[in-house]
């Protein structure tokens, strides 16, 4: 069995793969098989989205569509393309079957590689600051102190907040500062009460 992020991991990089090939549609635009495959997929794929907008990464709500991948495959196997193009795409979707749509069998499995690709971002940005000119130990010590503000980012903290507390586990202080925010007559609370004052 694989591991969550595994599993994420093959899916957003296969999905990724195949919306970057999209290209090869527009260097084939009288491709009328290519044409075929790639509205296929578009077709199979929209549902799954509307489902992902309407109730999220829930493995219970998304596997009513394996019904939907399993015809899908039944389909491109059966069909014989004589373009090159579509041969090679038929041939990686069939090769990468269950790497593409892990999603739908659990929870919490994002379905593209949006969140992959927005936190590589910060760390392709020094790039272009420096223009390559780095040491290995300067670049370590980047990439740590740059992970350790991603996590609180993605964990809804403070970076600041927390290099100013001393705390060495972000989860911990995660954890005081939510359990800060709920106490009565924390800041957040006195805020919420002074409103609600005013409002009476």
């Amino acid at each position: 069995m694989l591991a969550a992020g595994e599993r994420s991991g093959s899916t957003m990089k296969r999905l990724a793969e195949w919306q970057k090939k999209r290209s090869d549609r527009r260097q084939h635009p009288y491709d009328e098989e290519l044409k075929w495959l790639a509205l296929a997929f578009t077709v199979l794929l929209r549902p799954m989205v509307e489902t992902v907008d309407r109730h999220g990464l829930k493995g219970r709500f998304l596997r009513k569509h394996i019904i939907a991948v399993d015809r899908f495959y039944r389909e491109i196997d059966n069909a014989n393309l004589k373009s090159e193009s579509a041969a090679k795409f038929k041939d990686r979707l069939l090769k990468n079957r269950h790497k593409l749509f892990t999603f739908l069998s659990f929870d919490s499995v994002p379905w593209n590689n949006n969140n992959a690709e927005h936190a590589v971002k910060p760390f392709a940005a020094p790039r272009r600051v420096i223009g390559g000119v780095t040491t290995e130990k300067g670049l370590r010590d980047y990439l740590f102190v740059l992970s350790v503000c991603q996590t609180c980012k993605y964990m809804g903290v403070d970076f600041l907040d927390f290099l100013r507390s001393g705390e060495k586990d972000i989860h911990i202080f995660a954890d005081s500062q939510r359990k800060e925010r709920r106490r009565p007559g924390s800041d957040c609370c006195a805020a919420v009460e002074s409103a609600e004052i005013k409002v009476s």
